[in-house]
């Protein structure tokens, strides 16, 4: 059996499994307050995008305003995001490494939990997931023109429009091409432009919303983030958030997590690979860790980060791994893998 269709294969028996879950227990008070949201659609809300709604009207016009209804779209939200994970990490690393990338994404207890209840996060990691994906088909292309550009932009601002996190995957692209001198080229050329036009028009309808409703979400996120008595210095609440990764990260996952993007860091501008990825998870990862100075951000916050830190994880563990599974105790010369 190939490596392509074990993952297929597995993804599928995952969300059987999933789908059979969906309506054994009740809506958790997030869920409820989206399906809420869902029988009144809008261009905002006061704390989100109108992504959750739309797609929870969606799923309850089929299915009806129960639990199966509601959480129709996360298994198969995560069956998506895993196979974009997979066919991302095969075309950086080989299949193989995608496989165990894709395990390892699913025995995540944060990934499992999200991908049996509908929350904002599902739809986030899915359009995060994708942009990145396009983004990488786009450079490999420069410096001819691509319409993965464009659908970039596009994909982007859908994620907005579920999760205002996502911005910052604009950040993450425009970096990634400010420090790579080869793609500084493209800020001269049509592809980054039609991608920024994207996003900017799906900003458009919260923008708007909310400058009929006083700016409510902007006051909504200070008060998440404790600032409306200003910035304090609290290391504790620090602690609290790393710790909390560990948790629903898993401990062993986390840790191995952590160390390949510690020992990565030497190599992000002598690698691509490294500094891609490297930049799709430091500007969320390090926007949270700062607020959490002053109070500790919730672990799923920063969630988008571990896409391209987990991709770098395996860049740094992969090739010390199939050295040790693959070759044991043949000789090198058999090891197929033609390890180094």
């Amino acid at each position: 059996m190939s490596t392509t269709r074990a993952v297929w294969l597995f993804i599928a028996a995952l969300t059987a499994i999933r789908f059979s879950l969906l309506a054994t227990t009740d809506l958790s008070f997030d869920e409820a307050h989206y399906w809420m949201w869902s029988e009144r659609l809008a261009p905002a809300y006061f704390s989100k995008g109108p992504g959750i709604a739309f797609a929870i009207r969606a799923s309850t016009a089929f299915f009806g305003a129960n639990e199966f209804g509601v959480r129709f779209f996360s298994p198969l939200l995560a069956a998506a995001t895993s196979l974009l994970l997979f066919y991302f990490a095969r075309r950086l690393f080989g299949a193989i490494a995608g496989l165990w990338t894709v395990m390892a994404l699913n025995v995540t207890p944060i990934f499992n939990i999200g991908a049996i209840v509908m929350t904002i996060d599902a739809l986030s990691i899915f359009f995060w997931m994708a942009a990145m994906f396009t983004f990488w088909l786009a450079v490999e292309r420069s410096p001819s023109f691509s319409w993965y550009w464009p659908v970039t932009g596009l994909l982007i601002g859908l994620g907005f429009l579920c999760k205002y996190t996502n911005a910052f995957e604009l950040v993450s692209v425009l970096l990634v091409l400010a420090l790579v001198p080869r793609l500084r080229r493209e800020f001269k050329r049509s592809g980054v432009y039609l991608l920024i036009g994207m996003f900017v028009l799906c900003t458009i309808p919260p923008i708007v919303w909310n400058a009929q409703h006083a700016w409510i979400t902007l006051s909504h996120l200070r008060s998440r983030g404790n600032l409306e008595r200003g910035f304090g210095f609290h290391p504790s609440e620090v602690l609290s958030f790393l710790g909390q990764h560990f948790i629903v990260y898993s401990p062993l996952l986390f840790l191995a997590l952590v160390w390949g993007v510690i020992a990565s860091w030497r190599r992000i501008n002598q690698q691509f690979k490294v500094l891609f990825l490297m930049w799709f998870g430091l500007p969320v990862f390090g926007f949270y860790l700062l607020l959490s100075f002053n109070k500790s951000a919730a672990p799923n916050w920063d969630g988008l980060a571990f896409f391209g830190f987990g991709l770098v994880a395996t860049y740094f563990w992969w090739p010390g791994f199939r050295r040790a599974h693959f070759c044991g105790h043949a000789p090198v010369s058999r090891c197929w893998w033609d390890c180094l």
